[in-house]
């Protein structure tokens, strides 16, 4: 009988392991198309897009659906979309507008408008008083204004220092840093200033060569010799952040800011408060929205609203879906984009504060299913009448916005006067010691400390203590970074900034109260994995140690044979 070779051997073992490997492979890669899922692309605002890649990687990891997305600037998201290029956009402006005299045509199909998430347009900053970082700027809206039409050129303007009793700051010239592209950010930005300050706005317009009034709002910012512009929100806060950078200042979404580890200025509302762009002051603001029938947002109310929590520069951020079937979109399109959306209006928007927005309000929920379930193909799987599955974290007995009602009061030293907070903003909570740090300028009283479970438990009264900052609301802005100043009982140093003394290194006790469920995949999909995972490590061993025992088997057979 003829002596059978080791290596022919080994090759039949492994042909018999990988027999059983492929078909599960196959089966296993086909899971995510067996649920009806195919890849859809969207393009557009790098305002909301830390919110929209968080989305996405969710979905993907949990369900298998592939959504891909390019941050062009909602212009180009526009622009895509109407050019049938893009299965969605997303945009902070609608289309129809006149943009600096020039008219934003329609598409040529069926589209709505549904809000996505909420969140504050941001003045992010990069300034030092001696090697120091400046952490706590304030800035009216007059002043802001004024530095992005170049009538304040100098960080130790007279105009700044009315707003900053408690710090000396340089005689550093300002660097504003504007968007090179078409943005949602420059959009938001400039209908705030053309709707509150619109006659320097329209005298900075005809300056800069722009002969239009009203100015009105415009995407793409006209600019002078003494800006710089950079594309993206990405590029204008990575050029703010760079060490060389100092003084220099730009508009882009709080979450940017936060991720980039650096402060933001809080802006002077109506109520002559000085506020941060948390997770609760947009809400606030945002209870003033006016809706129009397509969804779009009046924000004229928002800028003025009186409350002393609110943010003026809040917004919504929009994505453009389509209501009927192209060459390029179709029925299995449109059930996968149904099925994200449904996914953000709920589960996603429970990591909007911890991405730097605000959570949607119920009712911009029920909008955005109904707006969904007018997408071809869409599995009307959310009935906007019964949202108990709705893990959304503004939903409240009441039906209003529980982030909103949860929002703490500004701090004492918020107020517009002669004192000045110390606490720090955004990614950047470190105090800045101000020449005020009396208990009137920094105290956590009851007036400052309220606000309940979105603000921690603040002071108990009086003192040179740091009660809890306005910023922090529950455990999505400790993600950012406990601010070091923050808790009762804490004593700051003025002339180093430094925490001498206090039992709590956190800026706020208090726990969220926020009714979230974490975002989790279902039980069967938990069970999939725990089956795929001990296949693939029994599969693995048979591949590995499968064809030398079947090799050294056959061989004891070779040599028992006489």
């Amino acid at each position: 009988m003829p002596r059978r070779r080791p290596g022919l051997c080994r090759f039949a073992g492994l042909v018999a392991v990988l027999s059983i490997v492929l078909p599960l492979q196959v089966l296993f890669a086909s899971s995510a198309s067996a649920a009806g899922y195919v890849p859809i692309s969207g393009s557009g605002s790098t305002w909301s897009q830390n919110a929209l890649d968080q989305w996405r990687r969710n979905v993907n990891n949990n369900y298998g659906m592939t959504v891909n997305y390019s941050g062009n600037g909602s212009t180009s998201g526009r622009n895509d979309f109407r050019a049938g290029q893009v299965d969605f956009a997303i945009s902070e402006i609608p289309y129809g507008l006149s943009d600096g005299g020039v008219l934003d045509p329609l598409p040529p199909r069926a589209f709505g408008y549904m809000p996505i998430v909420a969140g504050g347009t941001s003045i992010m900053y990069n300034l030092k008083i001696g090697n120091r970082r400046v952490t706590n700027l304030r800035l009216s809206g007059d002043t802001i204004t004024k530095i992005f039409t170049q009538q304040i050129t100098n960080w130790s303007d007279p105009a700044i220092k009315a707003d900053n009793p408690g710090l000396t700051l340089p005689a550093r010239k300002i660097v504003p840093v504007v968007r090179s592209d078409g943005s949602g950010a420059t959009a938001q930005f400039t209908a705030w200033m053309a709707s509150q300050f619109g006659g320097q706005w329209d005298a900075y317009c005809h300056r800069a060569g722009r002969n239009v009034t009203p100015c009105g709002f415009t995407s793409f910012y006209p600019t002078t010799s003494d800006m710089v512009s950079k594309a993206q929100s990405q590029g204008v806060a990575g050029f703010v952040a760079q060490d060389s950078s100092e003084g220099a200042i730009t508009y882009v979404e709080y979450s940017y800011a936060r991720n980039a580890g650096f402060p933001v200025a809080k802006v002077l509302n109506k109520a002559n408060y000085y506020v941060e762009p948390t997770a609760g002051s947009v809400a606030v603001a945002l209870l003033q929205a006016r809706l129009h029938q397509d969804l779009t947002q009046d924000l004229s109310q928002v800028y003025i609203n009186s409350d002393p929590r609110t943010y003026p520069l809040s917004s919504y951020s929009y994505m453009i879906i389509p209501k009927d079937t192209t060459n390029n979109f179709n029925t299995e399109k449109g059930r996968t984009l149904s099925e994200f959306n449904y996914y953000f209006l709920c589960e996603g928007q429970q990591q909007a504060d911890s991405l730097g927005y605000s959570p949607l309000p119920i009712n911009l929920v029920q909008a955005g299913i109904d707006q969904t379930n007018q997408i071809p193909g869409a599995t009307h799987k959310l009935d906007r009448n019964n949202l108990t599955g709705c893990h959304n974290p503004t939903v409240s007995p009441n039906g209003g916005n529980l982030v909103a009602q949860t929002a703490p009061q500004p701090q004492p030293c918020d107020a517009k006067g002669p004192t000045q907070c110390a606490t720090g903003t955004a990614g950047a909570r470190a105090s800045t010691p101000t020449s005020n740090t009396g208990g009137a300028a920094n105290g956590g009283g009851a007036a400052a400390g309220g606000g309940g479970a979105a603000g921690g438990s603040g002071g108990s009264g009086g003192g040179n203590t740091q009660g809890s900052s306005p910023g922090d609301t529950g455990s999505g802005s400790l993600a950012a970074g406990s601010d070091p100043s923050g808790g009762a009982g804490t004593t700051i140093d003025p002339a180093t900034g430094e925490v001498i003394n206090g039992a709590s290194s956190t800026s706020g006790s208090g726990s969220s109260g926020v009714s979230a469920v974490p975002v989790s995949v279902d039980v069967a999909d938990n069970r999939r994995q725990m089956v795929l995972g001990s296949l693939a490590a029994v599969l693995l061993i048979g591949l590995v140690l499968g064809p030398p025992l079947v090799a050294r088997k056959m061989r004891g057979r070779e040599g028992a044979q006489p």
